[in-house]
């Protein structure tokens, strides 16, 4: 259109001038058509964009450098100024750290808060980072700050080793094994214990556990025994429904018998028969009574290494297992309900004054309880006296020939009540040297006759020519139980009727038999159970339980697994791999220590 209005003023305009418009017309046309220029628009302006966010990475990397350089020497210098072995002043080590890094002018405070067993030191710090390229943005300046907190604190913890010191540790080296094993425990967990924080308890435990006279003067016990370095306690079932154990609560003494070893029980056997059995309390080794083996007690908190080694190396291997005895009494020592305990045998010197306030709260902070139980076997059903055959007088008699007799009041001939088992025959009064099987009877009682008036309630007395009755712990600890209870009671009560004898003294020695007399029996599973009472108390308030299974049947093995906090509390082992549990236990033991 535009040509040819050109053509059509051609009158007016020259044709030159016109061609010149119309290619100029065309090329502004194409030009405005033609994409080629905006990309290079946007070329150039993608390059300044990535220029700037290459700069702000160059701005961001060193903001980043620094603040790692200020971050790293602060938490180093905490770390060094919290450390308690530091003897200089926390703030100045902090100070020093940071002027050796060139950047005392970025540190801006220091906290520091101690107490008695533990330091923390908090700072906090900040540097100034000038931006190169940020600065086109207009960012001048990043604030790179640092902060941080170190506390060291030294855990108080409290140890309870449960050893089995049963008879079977006697085969195969285990309690020379077990002997390594532990003292290394202790030199381990108590090398670096400069501050009295740790103390550790051994309980030793067969078929029961030995307190101590200490220890077990701290409870109210009946029924003493009589009986030196023994000093166990028979626990009522109800104890074990609590991790503690009451001091006001009547708990009977152990008594010191023998109810293992046998005797001859035919006729043969009744003729010109000493009693068979020593003078002096000594017991078969597997008796399960409290042993009188003067280095098998519980020995309390301490954190004197050689005398925890001394303690260990002293261990004798002798009698039965009862495991649940050992945690018990492990527990009882690590509850807070045994406090004022502590006090006394602190008092008394049998404790340090370090342990003072032990045993803590399951709750206080900073404070770590610990049990290690370690067996080789596995529950034995226990036996205990019954009452009325623990203490007291009987109407048994014992001549300085070391021969005995027994006063019945029924099942002998009239004023003859006193049987002499190696005669084989009744008596007027207790044998004293001299058979008497014929003598005066009195009938009437008088001042020098039997102290009890009508005693047999025949009508008549008989004069006692020598002689005291013993008491039962007197009996106990000169005769085996099964010699007591044929000699003195079945054979003269049977009327000479081996069905009758059988049955009495089958009554008197049967201890599953609800009409025992001289014992009574808890079974293996009762035993079972109350273990597992004791190990769940122990989780419940925060003890971490570790057990070690030492060549112990099934059984056995189940019941350690099972107490464990967890299956890696749990160690299997035999000859002297348990050196090596006791070793790992140890390690977790300050790992747990550096946790709290």
């Amino acid at each position: 259109m535009r040509v040819a209005r050109c053509r059509a003023k051609g009158a007016w305009l020259n044709r030159a001038k016109c061609t010149v418009m119309g290619r100029v017309s065309r090329r502004l046309r194409r030009f405005g058509r033609d994409e080629d220029g905006s990309m290079i628009i946007f070329t150039l302006f993608l390059i300044i964009m990535m220029l700037i966010v290459g700069g702000m990475a160059v701005d961001l990397m060193r903001f980043e450098t620094n603040r790692s350089r200020l971050a790293a020497t602060l938490d180093r210098a905490i770390l060094a100024a919290a450390d308690l072995d530091q003897t200089l002043s926390p703030e100045q080590v902090v100070r020093d750290y940071f002027q050796k890094a060139g950047l005392l002018d970025q540190l801006k405070s220091v906290t520091v808060v101690e107490t008695v067993n533990s330091r923390s030191v908090s700072a906090r710090a900040s540097i100034n980072v000038n931006m190169m390229f940020m600065d086109l943005l207009g960012i001048e300046q990043l604030e790179a700050p640092a902060a941080g907190m170190a506390r060291e604190t030294i855990t108080d913890i409290e140890i309870a080793l449960v050893l089995d010191i049963s008879g079977s540790m006697r085969s195969n080296s285990k309690i020379q094994n077990l002997r390594i094993a532990a003292s290394n425990f202790v030199q381990t967990v108590l090398a670096n214990d400069v501050n009295n924080k740790i103390s550790i308890s051994i309980v030793p435990f067969n078929a029961q556990v030995n307190l101590g006279a200490p220890l077990r003067g701290q409870y109210n016990v009946t029924d003493l025994n009589g009986i030196a370095n023994s000093n166990c306690i028979d626990l009522p079932t109800t104890v074990f429904a609590a991790p503690g154990m009451s001091r006001t609560l009547a708990m009977p003494q152990s008594g010191y018998f023998d109810a293992l070893s046998t005797t001859t029980l035919n006729a043969s056997y009744y003729a010109a028969q000493a009693p068979n059995f020593p003078t002096a309390p000594t017991y078969n080794d597997s008796s399960p009574t409290c042993k009188v083996l003067a280095n098998n007690i519980v020995r309390l908190p301490s954190n004197n290494i050689a005398t925890l080694q001394a303690n260990i190396n002293g261990l004798t291997a002798d009698g039965n297992t009862s495991i649940t005895l050992g945690m018990k009494w492990a527990l009882a020592l690590l509850d807070p309900g045994s406090r004022q305990i502590y006090s006394n045998l602190i008092a008394s010197s049998n404790i340090s004054a370090n342990f003072a306030g032990r045993p803590y709260e399951y709750t206080r902070q900073n404070t770590l309880k610990v049990i290690v139980v370690m067996t080789d076997g596995d529950h034995v059903a226990s036996t205990r006296l019954n009452d009325g055959y623990r203490t007291g007088n009987t109407t048994i008699y014992r001549h300085t020939d070391g021969l005995y007799s027994i006063r019945h009041s029924a099942g002998f001939p009239v004023g003859y009540p006193f049987w002499a088992p190696h005669l084989s025959a009744w008596q007027w009064r207790p044998w004293n040297g001299i058979a008497a099987g014929t003598g005066t009877v009195t009938p009437a009682c008088a001042s020098n006759d039997d102290t009890a008036t009508d005693p047999d309630g025949k009508g008549i007395c008989v004069r006692v020519v020598s002689g005291t009755p013993l008491t039962w712990p007197q009996v106990w600890s000169q005769l085996r139980m099964s010699w007591v209870a044929q000699q003195l009671y079945a054979r003269p009560l049977s009327n000479n009727n081996a069905t009758n004898r059988t049955n009495i003294y089958n009554s008197l020695m049967d201890p599953t038999k609800v009409t025992a007399f001289f014992q009574r029996s808890i079974t293996a599973a009762q035993m079972d159970t109350q273990l597992q009472t004791s190990c769940m108390q122990a989780r419940t308030n925060g003890v971490v339980v570790f057990s070690v299974a030492f060549e112990a049947p099934p059984n056995g093995q189940a019941l350690l697994a099972n107490c464990a906090s967890s299956p890696s509390h749990y160690y299997v082992a035999n000859g002297s791999q348990i050196n090596d549990a006791f070793f790992a236990i140890a390690n977790q033991i300050q790992s747990l220590r550096l946790m709290q």
